[in-house]
């Protein structure tokens, strides 16, 4: 098991990430997301928004990682659920895998939040649990997965960034989240 850690602060104010992430992908940064289906969205009764998502990837794992696990199967589905607190100007998504679970899982927490000492600024945590199973050089490859997982999350702060950049110099506001 590998944990996974980090930290990045957006130049813009909590609403205006939240919008951007709510809208990521598709994405010219992250094509391995292939495919976003919304599953369900709501609002509970203390206002919060909740999505469940299925996210399609395409890993593009190289051949040795595909022999070391098995499998050829490159395509992989994601479950995402986020909760949206506009009073405590919270946000909480997390991600599981679906497939290949015999094999590999990792399981992510992000959180965005307006910045303890300058609300016009926004933080985002994230975190995974990496583990890897049944095969030899597991400690190896989650180490390789965890190395991934931070280049991933560099192109998930440009494309928010992109998105953000993008509906500026249009003159396009974000959609709203309600």
């Amino acid at each position: 098991m590998k944990i996974w850690s980090t930290e990045h602060v957006f130049s813009y104010p909590w609403e205006t990430v939240i919008k951007a992430a709510m809208r990521k992908y598709p994405n010219p940064m992250n094509p391995n997301v292939v495919g976003v289906d919304v599953l369900d969205r709501n609002l509970d009764t203390d206002g919060r928004l909740h999505s469940h998502r299925l996210l399609s990837t395409e890993w593009g794992l190289p051949g040795i990682v595909r022999a070391i696990l098995g499998t050829s199967h490159t395509q992989t589905y994601v479950k995402e659920h986020s909760i949206v607190d506009p009073e405590e100007k919270k946000m909480e998504l997390y991600s599981t895998n679906i497939t290949l679970t015999n094999l590999v899982s990792v399981d992510e927490r992000l959180v965005y939040r307006p910045h303890p000492d300058n609300p016009e600024v926004t933080v985002l945590t994230q975190e995974a649990i990496i583990t890897v199973k049944g095969v030899s050089l597991s400690s190896y490859l989650e180490g390789m997965m965890a190395l991934r997982m931070s280049a991933n999350a560099r192109k998930g702060w440009d494309a928010i960034e992109w998105i953000i950049q993008n509906s500026e110099r249009e003159n396009v506001p974000l959609c709203d989240l309600y």
